[in-house]
């Protein structure tokens, strides 16, 4: 007879299988997430550049002019 709360080796190896797969399930969704948030903040980076090129294209001021407003 066995005591309570014992439980066997083949439900606990069972029981990690299945953590192991939730786990692998939830890499993938962040994997995936991960991946769309970079491919976002790139976009987010291209359109800033194509913004600041466009800008610097209208200003006045020359690039040199430009270069040390920037690096201060």
């Amino acid at each position: 007879m066995r005591a309570r709360g014992r439980r066997s080796a083949k439900s606990i190896d069972s029981k990690i299988e299945v953590a192991k797969l939730l786990l692998e399930k939830a890499r993938q969704r962040y994997d995936r997430a991960s991946s769309n948030l970079k491919n976002l903040m790139d976009l987010r980076d291209e359109q800033r550049k194509r913004e600041l090129l466009e800008a610097i294209g209208k200003s006045d001021r020359t690039y040199e002019e430009i270069l040390n407003f920037i690096r201060g």
